[in-house]
């Protein structure tokens, strides 16, 4: 594979793959990430192991894929130009899908999707799909991640292409600010304003770093889009380095995450061999290299205090701030961190505009948000919506609302640190602003519905059983604290409360939320609080059984 010298060599050879594309065959896409556990791969291999005894190889094309969103009906495929989507798919169900579907056009309605008792063959019309707007995962089900020349079709590694020839570092900054894209791994930092802060830093050596460290229950967003589309958080580091003067990044990823991490290897490997990656990228003076560093799951390195001490070989802990980051981060180097799903949004901003983007979401908040939709919802799955959509469209319209007769009660929103919306909400605009109002936070994007079996002081107990065993204990607040709220929510769930727990639950919730390091432990007791101020019922009627045993109910499971 030659490198690439110039923009224009990049043109050209978009245009010689696109000189070889045969819109005459049909294309079947194939989830083989977050489908893989339900068989997906044996799906693939039947598929081709059929094309070949048809001798159908000329006309039809396997293409594995990320995650196509609807983890609800996996395994999943679509079938292009067809735009056919079917779900739950078996190797036995791979003859008749090539017979009937791709050869005469028929569809297969048990593989359908179901709304309201209609089967929907096209994917166009399933509400899921047709009611999110895709920019960070538009690649994300329509690619194959191992293969660059596919991002590259889609216009990859075109705007970095557009930076290098003709934007400064800080015409780049002025674009990013002037988009309003905040930072989406919980904290909402407008992205310019931080790149700003590490480009005016003093020191000839900065860094730049990836926040891949997804630990919320629940949560798959990062992951997704660095197994279905790398090449995009590559490309969106490329343009963040440049902007910042940086010359080395890192990106940090949970081991947990064997497939993502795979795919990250191979495709810098390829933009290495392309010459996207490395010494006078595209012809410029502008040089960067990646490296992978693989975290041990803590959830506390999600805290970039903490993953910075993590990539330079240390405990993970957070530590005291100021100095910032920008200032003084890895190595003691002024470093910028995005999370991935930031980074992805960069390349898009840049070509189609700040002016494009920033109409898309609210006055404060721009852009899009993709959430982890999981829990007692019909839809589970990934879904990408403007800033702004509010809970009941994402529940209900694009979820298809909670299985059997039961009711929405709550969604836990922002992982374990986040907070429970309750029904009155349901109506609630999904920003930054309004989420923090309803006691909750955006987080990075976890999302878990819950029924109305669901027992809300257990709900509690289980997320503060889980940010107690992840506080990395350092300091005081967070590690007493969060273990002394863990033991009254047990006993309260265990019918042995007393009357006294309510008021001591708020006390431990508000010192820990004031006085903790870092973000684990300022934000641990959110769960509680927001139980308490929406169904301070549940907690009375659990204390004043005292004489029966009140055992904790099902916690809705948060995997999709």
């Amino acid at each position: 594979m030659e490198k690439l010298k110039n923009a224009d060599d990049l043109l050209k050879y978009r245009k010689s793959l696109e000189s070889k594309h045969r819109p005459d065959m049909v294309r079947v896409f194939v989830c083989t990430t977050g489908c893989r556990a339900l068989g997906a791969e044996e799906v693939c291999k039947a598929f081709k192991a059929e094309i070949e005894r048809q001798s159908l190889t000329d006309r039809i094309e396997i293409v594995d894929t990320g995650c196509q969103g609807l983890c609800a009906r996996a395994p999943v495929l679509t079938i292009e130009p067809l735009g056919v989507f079917y779900g739950r798919v078996t190797e036995t169900d791979v003859p008749e899908i090539i017979s009937r579907t791709i050869l005469k056009g028929e569809i297969i309605e048990r593989l359908c999707y179901v709304e309201a008792g209609k089967r929907i063959p096209h994917i166009r019309d399933i509400p899921f799909y047709s009611k999110q707007k895709r920019v960070v995962l538009k690649n994300c089900g329509n690619i194959d991640p191992m293969k660059i020349n596919e991002y590259i079709l889609r216009d990859g590694y075109a705007a970095i292409s557009k930076v290098l020839s003709g934007m400064t570092p800080d015409h780049v900054i002025t674009e990013m600010k002037n988009s309003g894209l905040r930072g989406r791994g919980g904290a909402g930092f407008p992205t310019g304003n931080k790149w700003e802060f590490v480009k005016k830093a003093q020191g000839e050596i900065k860094y730049l770093i990836c926040n891949g460290d997804e630990g919320d229950p629940g949560a798959f967003m990062d992951r997704a889009v660095l197994e279905g589309d790398p090449h995009s958080v590559i490309e969106g580091m490329l343009i963040a380095a440049y902007a910042i003067g940086s010359q080395k990044g890192f990106i940090y990823v949970r081991a947990e995450y064997p497939i993502a991490v795979e795919h990250l290897k191979i495709a810098i490997e390829q933009a290495k061999a392309l010459g996207l990656l490395g010494e006078n990228i595209l012809g410029s003076s502008f040089s960067f290299d990646l490296e992978i560093k693989m975290g041990a799951g803590a959830f506390v390195c999600g805290e970039e205090t903490a993953l910075i001490a993590s990539i330079e070989g240390k405990r993970g802990m957070p530590r005291p701030r100021p100095p910032f980051p920008a200032t003084s981060g890895l190595w003691g180097k002024p470093t910028n961190i995005n999370n991935v799903e930031t980074f992805v949004n960069v390349p898009t901003i840049i070509l189609r505009g700040s002016e494009w983007y920033k109409a898309i979401g609210t006055e404060n908040s721009k852009g899009t948000k993709i959430f982890a939709l999981a829990g007692n919802v019909k839809n589970t799955g990934l879904v990408e919506v403007p800033m702004g959509t509010t809970l009941r469209e994402i529940v209900f319209d694009i979820g298809g609302g909670i299985p059997g007769r039961k009711k929405f009660k709550a969604a836990q929103m922002g992982g374990p640190s986040g907070g429970c919306v309750p029904a009155q909400h349901l109506d609630l605009p999904i920003d930054y602003e309004t989420v923090k109002e309803v006691g909750a936070i955006m987080g990075s994007g976890g999302l878990i519905v819950m029924d109305d079996s669901a027992s809300m002081v257990d709900i509690a107990r289980y997320f503060m059983e889980f940010c107690q065993d992840e506080s990395c204990g350092k300091c005081v607040p967070c590690r007493i604290g969060t273990k002394r709220m863990l033991d009254i929510l047990t006993r309260i769930t265990r019918g042995d409360g007393k009357k006294e727990d309510i008021g001591l639950l708020k006390e431990l919730a508000e010192v820990t939320k004031t006085a903790s390091l870092c973000g684990l432990g300022q934000t641990a007791a959110n769960p509680v609080l927001s139980t308490i101020r929406y169904y301070l019922n549940e907690y009375e009627e659990l204390i004043n059984k005292k004489d029966t045993q009140a055992p904790p109910q099902q916690t809705p499971a948060p995997q999709p």
